[in-house]
């Protein structure tokens, strides 16, 4: 055979294979985009979300949790995280949902904003800079220990057809579309032609019909493939915005071996309201006597984040929320400790009313240089940017609400305003945001008060919270953690008539405290504020065993509103220590086993009217094992036991047995 016909022949050869290779390249960024499914076990948050066990890789929760509270954490919810959702020191989810996740802080999953359209183009391709060569040592990248570079130097001193990048590269590795492709073909047509005598397009024409129904073949592969991508292009979701989600279902139930002391003037009540009280003669807290073991519960929660990039390196992360769980732990509690001890994070109802969907978080990040980051928002997650840790982590680790997080340390979930984070170093980072109170889950009678033109922003119900992380290794982390509240007094006492006497501040947005706050007499305080101090650290000692604690002190000032009644401080801390088994009976396994004071008075306990019990300290073990069974499905069972609940020495101990299956998706 001639040398024309053998370039001839070469170039049809490799029509042939770039486009038996570049085909199902293209099939598959078909199926990949047809709907973007994030790591389900990444993005929850959580979204807020953050899933991993290992130090190196804490959520910012932390995803909330979450992926949740991550929903997020969700991020994780955050996620995700608890998004972003693979897992890093910051959630989310949700980077699962969890990790948006999961889980945050890193947004690597998401790509630039080209990995969300079907076909990535280079530019170069669609300007037409790409230049000609006439030599193959033109190009950069191509050296002559190359396995194709006698092919190229031949195609290049032949017939001029190879075309390179205008900075002078080849980029032979590089994923080639089917305009880079056409482009290139066209080029060596052009070559061949300007040189082609008669018999060699006599051979063309030859070698035409001999591949007849090959090339038949591609044209109806081709053809197919359009009409898939026209048909996802219209179908699809987003072009900029990956749907992911949490699912949670809890069945369990709670006992004790005799009456509950708890601290309020109505245990029939609703649980989440329950009223606080005096005695109007003797000014002590009227205690009243539960009798009760709570029933079986079968209850879920469900979060949906979607994250948004516009630029790639951007995020718009918004969680929806709908659920109707109600731990049975809350049948025992005192006024102003729902949803705190015995209580699983995710065994809730995610809005004020059952069933109903709620945003749970929204906000938009972006970066400021390299390594700055803001996040600004209505209803930002605390939890997904402080006080994370890697074996409390709700979506994975230490599962009650008392463990998963301090319990002193921040008053609002979630609020309106703003986060600034700044990676200092591969060690350090520090965390700074203002959030005023704009909680999903809370009333807009008394709460929400941050889009309350009459409170606003900036005076009611806030907080500001500096974080700082300090990682000396890749297996260990310590957080130093301040938060400055303050903290409206909108909570009822009551009299033993029911009257009310007084507001005072407790309940969901009172951190420091645990219980309901007033003057001592059943009267009225002042808006409050507080200050909290917390550090945390964990420490991954082996592949197989970890270890984890947190500290916290907080003072909430109290000031009467009547002349007359002293001022004064309620001083608490709260403590827990804790053993981690990564991977123990299969890897993404965790089991943690907690010990935790969530609340113990050490001065001013005159003032609380819930939560000082008869100032006896309450203590709790408990025991969390999260098992995959797979990418999507996992199983958390949970036993919790508490010891002189709601601070009453004299009350028998509680116990709280809980079963978990966790769907990400």
């Amino acid at each position: 055979m001639r040398p024309t016909k053998l370039a001839v022949s070469l170039v049809i050869g490799l029509c042939s294979v770039s486009l038996s290779f570049l085909l199902p390249g293209l099939e598959q960024a078909a199926i990949a985009d047809d709907l973007p499914v994030p790591d389900p076990q990444t993005d929850a948050l959580v979204l807020d979300d953050r899933l991993s066990s290992d130090p190196s890789t804490v959520p910012d929760l932390t995803l909330e949790e979450t992926v949740a509270e991550a929903p997020q954490e969700a991020i994780a919810p955050l996620n995700a995280a608890p998004l972003d959702t693979a897992v890093s020191e910051t959630s989310a989810a949700l980077d699962t949902p969890e990790e948006i996740i999961s889980n945050a802080e890193d947004f690597s999953n998401l790509g630039d904003a080209s990995s969300l359209s079907v076909v990535e183009l280079d530019p170069a391709v669609l300007n037409g800079s790409m230049a000609t060569v006439t030599s193959v040592n033109q190009l950069s990248d191509v050296q002559p220990t190359d396995w194709a570079y006698q092919a190229l130097s031949s195609l290049i001193d032949r017939y001029g057809c190879i075309a390179g990048y205008p900075d002078g590269t080849f980029r032979g590795n590089a994923p080639m579309s089917r305009y880079e492709f056409a482009a290139g073909l066209n080029a060596c047509l052009d070559g061949f032609a300007a040189s082609a005598s008669p018999d060699d397009l006599g051979t063309v024409d030859q070698l035409v019909q001999d591949f007849s129904a090959e090339l038949a073949d591609i044209r109806n592969r081709v053809d197919n493939l359009d009409a898939r991508l026209a048909a996802l292009e219209g179908a699809q979701f987003s072009t900029t915005t990956k749907l992911s989600g949490l699912a949670f279902f809890h069945f369990g139930t709670a006992g004790s071996n005799g009456g509950v002391l708890a601290e309020t003037s109505n245990p029939d009540a609703p649980l989440n309201i329950r009223p606080a009280a005096r005695n109007s003669l003797t000014n002590r807290p009227i205690v009243s006597r539960i009798d009760e073991n709570p029933q079986f519960t079968l209850g879920y929660l469900v979060w949906l984040n979607l994250a948004t990039s516009f630029t790639g390196n951007d995020l718009l992360f918004t969680q929806l929320a709908v659920g109707n769980g109600d731990s049975p732990a809350n049948l025992f509690v005192s006024s102003g400790l729902y949803n705190t001890y015995g209580v699983p994070f995710t065994d809730q109802s995610g809005g004020v009313n059952d069933n109903e969907f709620v945003v749970r978080e929204l906000f938009y990040d972006f970066p400021v240089g390299d390594s700055i980051r803001i996040a600004v928002g209505p209803r930002i997650n605390w939890y997904r940017y402080f006080d994370g840790n890697a074996y409390t982590f709700f979506l994975t680790g230490a599962s009650s609400f008392n463990s998963s997080g301090g319990t002193q340390l921040n008053a609002i979930d979630r609020g309106a305003g703003a986060v600034v984070r700044w990676d200092i170093n591969n060690q350090l980072g520090l965390n700074i945001g203002y959030l005023g109170e704009n909680t999903e889950f809370l009333p807009n009678a008394f709460f929400n008060t941050a889009t309350d033109p009459s409170r606003g922003l900036f005076n009611a119900s806030n907080t500001f919270t500096a974080g700082l992380t300090y990682s000396p290794s890749s297996r260990t982390n310590f957080r130093f953690t301040y938060t400055r509240s303050f903290l409206l007094a909108n909570a009822a006492i009551r009299d033993e008539n029911g009257t009310i006497t007084g507001f005072g501040v407790g309940g969901a947005v009172s951190e420091p405290i645990y219980g309901v706050a007033d003057d001592g007499f059943g009267g009225s305080i002042n808006n409050a504020s507080a200050d909290t101090y917390s550090v945390n650290f964990d420490w991954r000692i082996t592949n197989r065993f970890g270890i984890f604690s947190r500290y916290s002190y907080g003072s909430l000032y109290v000031n009467p509103v009547q002349a007359g009644r002293g001022r004064g401080s309620i001083d608490a801390q709260s403590f827990q220590a804790g053993l981690a088994f990564p991977d123990l009976g299969k890897d993404g396994a965790l089991l943690t086993l907690s010990y935790l004071i969530p609340f113990s008075i050490l001065d001013g306990r005159e003032f609380l009217a819930s939560g000082g019990g008869d100032g006896g300290i309450q203590y709790e073990f408990e025991a969390t094992y999260f098992y995959p069974l797979g990418n999507n499905i996992s199983l958390a069972p949970a036993f919790y036991i508490i010891a002189n609940p709601n601070n009453f020495d004299s009350n028998p101990t509680i116990w709280v047995g809980n079963l978990r299956m966790q769907y990400a998706f």
